[in-house]
C-alpha cells in the first residue's frame, strides 16, 4: 500500500448539521478545492498529510475522515472477508491500539454495535495472521480510529484521522449552564458578517464561548493550538516533525490586535468568573471586557457600530416561556434604543418568543443546536428600525 501520508485519496470533512457552508468557507480559505458539500460535510482529495492540516485548522468540523476505499458487503461477513482483504498491518501497529465507529444502514444488521465488533475482528484478525501479534481495540478513541460507512450492500472504509470530535476546541475548561458548542459558535460569528474592525458585544454571555470565539477568529487562533492529541498519530507512517512544523506554523499566523474590542456581560457573577476563566485558557482574555451586569446596562462603545450578539434561553417549560417573554421584548427594545448602527442578532430555537423582539429581521439563518431548530436572526438596527 502507498503511504496514506503522501497518497492523495477522497477525505470526507463531517460537520454538524447546518454548518457545511461555513465549513466550505474555512476548507477553500485554506487553499483546497471542495468537490462537493453535502448536509453534513464537504468532501474533498487529498492525502493524510493534508488531513493533518485540516484537523489542525477548521474551526467548524466534527471529523476529518480519510478514505481506504470501497467494498461490497451484503451482510456482516461478506464486510469482514472484504475488510480482511486490506493490508491493515501496513496501517496500524500490532503494539498500538485502535477503535472503531460505523455509520450503517442496511437491512442485513439491526445492531451496529455487531458492526464495530465484526471490522475490529476482521482487522485485528488480519494484523495476526501477518505479524502474529494482535493489537489492542476498544471503545476510547485514544489510538487509530476506523470507520465504516456501510449504506445498503455498499461500504467505504475510512480513517478518522481526528479522533475526538473537532467540534469542542480544548480551552474550555468549564463548560458553565447549557454552552453553545465551540464550532456552532464559530460558524454563527461568521454568519454574522462581524468585521474584527469594529466591536463585538455579547450580552447575556454565560460561559464566554460566543465571546472566546470571537477573540479566537479575529486573531487567527486556530484549534490546532489547544489541543495535542490526534488519532493520525497512531497510523505508520506519522512523522511527528511535520505535525510540529504546522503547529509552530500556526503560532506564527497568531495576529495580535491591540485595537480588538470584545464586551461580554452577564448578570451572573459566577457566569463571569467561568467566562473570563475559559477565554484565559484559550490566551485571549486580554482582548475581551468582562463586566457582571443586566444585559441593559451593557456598554457599548461608541465609533465604528459592529456587531451585538444574544444567546438567550430558549425555554422548555410553559412557566420558562411566559418569564423569557418580557426578556426578548427587553432585548428588542435595548437594541432598538441603545445599538443604533449596529448589525442585531439573536440565537434561538423558540420562534415564538422571536417575534416578541418586535423588530423585523433582516435574515433569518438556519442552525441546529443539539437536535433544537434555531435560527440566528439578523437585524440592521439603523435609526427608527421598523417594528412588526
Amino acid at each position: 500500500m502507498v503511504d496514506p501520508f503522501r497518497r492523495s485519496a477522497r477525505i470526507i470533512v463531517t460537520c454538524s448539521k447546518r454548518l457545511a457552508p461555513y465549513l466550505e468557507t474555512e476548507i477553500a480559505a485554506l487553499g483546497y478545492q471542495p468537490v462537493r458539500v453535502f448536509q453534513t460535510g464537504v468532501e474533498l482529495h487529498g492525502s493524510m498529510d493534508d488531513c493533518i492540516v485540516l484537523n489542525l485548522s477548521l474551526r467548524c468540523a466534527s471529523q476529518v475522515l480519510y478514505s481506504l476505499g470501497e467494498l461490497k458487503a451484503r451482510d456482516p461477513d461478506g464486510l469482514y472477508q472484504g475488510l480482511t482483504r486490506l493490508p491493515w498491518e501496513e496501517i496500524i501497529s500490532p503494539d498500538d491500539y485502535f477503535s472503531v465507529t460505523s455509520n450503517v444502514s442496511t437491512s442485513s444488521v439491526n445492531n451496529a454495535l455487531f458492526v464495530n465488533v465484526r471490522v475490529k475482528d476482521a482487522i485485528a484478525d488480519r494484523i495476526r495472521n501477518k505479524t502474529g501479534r494482535r493489537p489492542d481495540s476498544g471503545a476510547e478513541l485514544k489510538g487509530a480510529v476506523v470507520h465504516v460507512y456501510w449504506r445498503d450492500h455498499q461500504a467505504e472504509v475510512f480513517i478518522d484521522t481526528s479522533g475526538e470530535t473537532l467540534a469542542k476546541h480544548g480551552y474550555r475548561k468549564i463548560p458553565g449552564k447549557a454552552p453553545m458548542l465551540e464550532s456552532l459558535a464559530a460558524a454563527t460569528i461568521m454568519a454574522s458578517q462581524w468585521d474584527p474592525q469594529t466591536p463585538f458585544i455579547n450580552p447575556m454571555c454565560g460561559s464566554g464561548t460566543l465571546a472566546t470565539e470571537a477573540a479566537l477568529l479575529a486573531t487567527n487562533r486556530k484549534p490546532g493550538l489547544y489541543r495535542a492529541h490526534y488519532s493520525f498519530m497512531h497510523v505508520n507512517g506519522y512523522q511527528p516533525e511535520r505535525y510540529h512544523q504546522l503547529v509552530a506554523s500556526l503560532k506564527d499566523q497568531v495576529k495580535e490586535l491591540p485595537h480588538l474590542k470584545i464586551v461580554a456581560t452577564d448578570i451572573s457573577l459566577d457566569a463571569i468568573r467561568i467566562a473570563k476563566a475559559n477565554a484565559e485558557s484559550a490566551g485571549v482574555a486580554q482582548y475581551i471586557h468582562f463586566e457582571k451586569c443586566d444585559f441593559e446596562k451593557t456598554p457599548i462603545p461608541v465609533g465604528r457600530k459592529g456587531v451585538i450578539f444574544f444567546n438567550p434561553e430558549y425555554g422548555e417549560r410553559l412557566g420558562e416561556v411566559k418569564a423569557l417573554e418580557r426578556t426578548y421584548k427587553r432585548i428588542g427594545d435595548f437594541m432598538k434604543q441603545k445599538c443604533q448602527g449596529y448589525t442585531g442578532c439573536v440565537f434561538t430555537g423558540n420562534p415564538d418568543l422571536a417575534k416578541k423582539i418586535g423588530l423585523r429581521p433582516a435574515r433569518r439563518i438556519e442552525f441546529y443546536s443539539a437536535k433544537i431548530d434555531c435560527r440566528l436572526l439578523r437585524y440592521e438596527l439603523y435609526a427608527g428600525s421598523r417594528e412588526t
